[in-house]
């Protein structure tokens, strides 16, 4: 394999088509002579003559007439493997199952105007959602999944990223829940129970953390597995719920039944905004299929929460 040069397959190929050394050398833009060597040297190469002189012209050899049309195809295929990418998508025609890896949260937020968007623009593609256990970027690496949606974590450093929106929890609670009576302090927050998220069945998180330095504690009574849950619970008690500002936004701007009866507060404490980003493994970032999925998934939340992007 050291030894060969597919310039000689494509020399070979104008030869063969061209049927004379001359026809060939103006194809592949080369003198005369130079195409002549080439031809001693493909004639070393095949151990056959491929061209033999008849008359003033040449004619191919046995050989030369069995391999044309294998060489045509085998040039071809050379320049399609060894040529750079086209670029341009015709999205109506892609036929193409993606996987997309989220938590509930954003399926719940999200799923909808996505599969919207991507059934217009490309009606024989189709979205798999799959569950978000923990984060392990294996599912990326292993190609089970073509896009992560979540916090960014240091678990996989060659992971691609962009940043689709930044997120922030609220209170949540019941209207006219005796907590909205007056200035939400630390205090009067911790004087309520609490309803929390975790996948994990973890009791306690950032806002904790932040009471803790206070000298405050919040009482926890309930441990759920998603947002959805936990804004029922507040709505049908006097629990205090804790839920991303997207989640309560978005659903207050479409009108989400369970939105209703429900008041959401700033936290009397300050935590740490949340980075939601899409990632994706190397190996897809200059497909231009996988490019056309990020670029909807990015153009679909910026629609969705504009005021969060950055």
């Amino acid at each position: 394999m050291d030894s060969l040069d597919l310039n000689l397959l494509r020399a070979l190929d104008a030869l063969l088509t061209e049927g004379s050394v001359t026809g060939a050398a103006r194809r592949l833009g080369l003198s005369s002579s130079a195409m002549s060597r080439t031809l001693a040297r493909l004639r070393s190469a095949t151990g056959d003559p491929l061209l033999v002189r008849a008359g003033r012209g040449l004619v191919p050899t046995p050989r030369a007439v069995a391999l044309r049309d294998r060489v045509h195809e085998l040039a071809h295929e050379v320049r399609v493997v060894l040529t750079p990418q086209n670029d341009r998508l015709d999205a109506a025609t892609l036929e193409q199952t993606f996987v997309i890896r989220a938590n509930e949260g954003f399926i719940g937020l999200f799923c909808a105007p996505l599969v919207a968007a991507v059934a217009e623009a490309a009606p024989h593609v189709s979205l798999r959602f799959a569950p978000k256990p923990i984060k392990d970027a294996e599912p990326l690496r292993a190609g089970l999944v073509d896009l992560e949606i979540g916090v960014l974590g240091d678990f996989a450093p060659e992971v691609r990223t962009h940043l689709l929106f930044r997120d922030r929890f609220l209170g949540v609670v019941r209207d006219g829940h005796p907590l909205l009576e007056a200035t939400i302090t630390p205090e009067r927050y911790v004087a309520y129970k609490h309803v929390v998220v975790s996948r994990k069945g973890a009791f306690t998180g950032p806002v904790d953390e932040a009471l803790e330095k206070l000298g405050f504690r919040r009482q926890i009574v309930a441990v759920v597995p998603g947002f959805p849950d936990a804004l029922r619970i507040a709505r049908q008690s006097n629990l205090i719920a804790l839920v991303p500002r997207s989640c309560f936004d978005i659903g207050l701007m479409g009108g989400d039944p369970l939105i209703q009866g429900l008041v959401s507060f700033q936290l009397p404490v300050p935590t740490p905004e949340i980075a939601i980003s899409a990632m994706w493994h190397p190996r897809t970032d200059a497909d231009p299929a996988h490019r056309w999925l990020r670029e909807t998934v990015i153009s679909v939340c910026l629609t969705a929460f504009p005021r969060h992007r950055e």
